[in-house]
């Protein structure tokens, strides 16, 4: 457990909770900030008709529902409890995680750490807070799958073994910034995206904890990425790419497919850089 305090930036959906409860039960949490969107207003609705966004934009939203509508996530993530955080009393809540009010936030609570996980864009001078820096959970592994749908994407180029989420720290770009672990879920014959998703979040909050307590003893974590990777969009993922996708799996994609969990340390040395592998023993989960 690290004593280190954390500031808390996430989104509101049950994985979201999940990785904040797991952060505020093994650290010192000084406040959770929650993103909860700008409300739709008719200058936003007539900018996005006029873009030619519109149609787009309520296709995934009735897609999303329909993915997520059913109770899945709260039951992989809570069992059969509400998801709820553990400690409503430090919850914030604002539009954007961008907004002055967040900033100030900071700048009173002075946070050893801001532990993001699911909010928009992070830019401005929220992103110089933090006396260790400010880290983020990403849904892939940078920096080959940066963006969106990256579980999505890495199954549907045919590389299960690149499904999993990266811990780095926050730049200017788009998960560009220092890398500090790879997390790779358990990947078996049956599953589905989703399921590999959220494997992949359940593991990477326990590795994000462990983050904590390895910047606590003054470890010397992380790399610089040196790659550019691929940056993935929302608006790429099609209908067409949705057929696809749902045909390769059908046809056998992960079929006699087993991978064991991996969490892989990027450690810096004074030797040089190195990466260190460190797979679960068989059977752990997580």
């Amino acid at each position: 457990m690290s004593s280190l305090s954390v500031m808390i930036l996430c989104g509101r959906s049950p994985r979201h909770l999940y990785v904040a409860n797991r952060l505020c039960q093994n650290a010192r949490p000084v406040a959770i900030v929650s993103e909860t969107g700008a409300p739709v207003n008719s200058r936003k609705l007539l900018k996005q008709f006029t873009s030619g966004n519109l149609g787009r934009k309520a296709w995934r939203w009735l897609r999303d529902r329909r993915r997520y509508g059913d109770g899945r996530e709260a039951g992989f993530f809570f069992g059969a409890a509400e998801p709820v955080l553990v400690r409503k009393d430090l919850l914030v809540e604002v539009s954007h995680v961008d907004h002055p009010d967040i900033v100030e936030l900071a700048d009173r609570l002075q946070p050893d750490v801001i532990a993001v996980f699911g909010t928009s864009l992070i830019r401005g001078p929220l992103l110089k807070r933090g006396r260790l820096g400010i880290f983020n959970l990403h849904g892939g592994l940078s920096p080959h799958y940066r963006g969106a749908d990256c579980t999505f994407w890495a199954l549907y180029n045919g590389e299960p073994d690149r499904v999993g989420c990266t811990l780095h720290g926050i730049d200017e770009g788009i998960d560009t910034g220092k890398l500090f672990a790879h997390i790779c879920p358990e990947v078996r014959e049956g599953d589905d995206e989703l399921t590999l998703f959220w494997r992949s979040v359940r593991d990477g909050a326990e590795v994000y904890v462990e983050m904590l307590e390895r910047l606590e003893r003054g470890e010397h974590i992380g790399q610089p990425q040196r790659e550019k990777g691929r940056l993935y969009q929302v608006k790429d993922r099609t209908l067409r790419a949705e057929r696809e996708f749902a045909a390769r799996m059908q046809n056998g994609l992960l079929r006699n497919v087993h991978l064991p969990a991996r969490v892989y340390w990027f450690d810096d040395y004074a030797a040089g850089i190195a990466q260190r592998s460190a797979p679960l023993p068989e059977g752990q989960e997580l």
